[in-house]
């Protein structure tokens, strides 16, 4: 599930409105709190709560997810440091700029 696009609200008391998708279907959330820094629409996102009577799913936590080239800047480093890495890597993941590295 990602957060559907064009669907993020956001007020001054930390509250927040954004829809969740699959693509196909979607669900509305309401989430009241700091949201992750790489929460943004298009971004994976797995939310915890309940849904109300009204089809509004209360969330009490929202996390969001890494797209499958994350790397921490931690474990590339370990990589060079072990001789394992790779500098395509740099380009797919973005883990550490340019010049930035050991």
């Amino acid at each position: 599930m990602s957060v559907k696009e064009g669907s993020l609200s956001r007020s001054n008391d930390l509250a927040v409105h954004f829809e969740v998708t699959d693509g196909a279907n979607s669900v509305a959330v309401a989430y009241r709190g700091l949201l992750p820094d790489l929460f943004r629409e298009g971004q994976g996102v797995i939310a915890e709560g309940v849904l109300d009577g009204h089809g509004m799913f209360l969330a009490d936590s929202v996390l969001a997810k890494h797209d499958e080239t994350y790397m921490p800047k931690e474990v590339a480093e370990a990589l060079k440091k072990q001789g394992h890495w790779k500098e395509d890597y740099q380009k797919k993941i973005g883990a550490i700029p340019a010049g930035k590295g050991p």
